[in-house]
């Protein structure tokens, strides 16, 4: 369980990392390389989720959503020098539940 969650994280911090730098380069004017290293790293992020021993896409991406949501309102407070509200707290503890839920509910084979 511990590499999935490692996965999650490694997927979230690509996902938005990506994002992030080529939402520099679009609306902040970074140069070209930020768009570039952010296009790579999205599609490092399209890969990530392929590593995780789940049988069904749906369920990694369920799951992943959920940790992405946390991972999210954290980069926000990291990054940005937004602090999240107790509604944000709220609604990613919720998330992360909902992961909780999807990835240990026990199940028949």
């Amino acid at each position: 369980m511990f590499t999935a969650i490692l996965l999650f994280i490694v997927a979230g911090l690509a996902e938005i990392g990506g994002g992030y730098l080529i939402w520099l380069w679009l609306r902040e004017s970074k140069p070209l390389s930020y768009g570039i290293w952010g296009g790579i790293i999205l599609i490092a992020y399209g890969i990530i989720p392929t590593l995780q021993s789940f049988p069904s896409f749906g369920k990694v991406y369920a799951a992943y959503g959920g940790a992405f949501v946390m991972l999210a309102i954290l980069w926000g407070w990291i990054v940005d020098k937004q602090a999240p509200d107790r509604y944000d707290i709220i609604g990613g503890l919720i998330c992360l539940i909902g992961v909780a839920v999807i990835l240990w509910a026990p199940r028949s084979a």
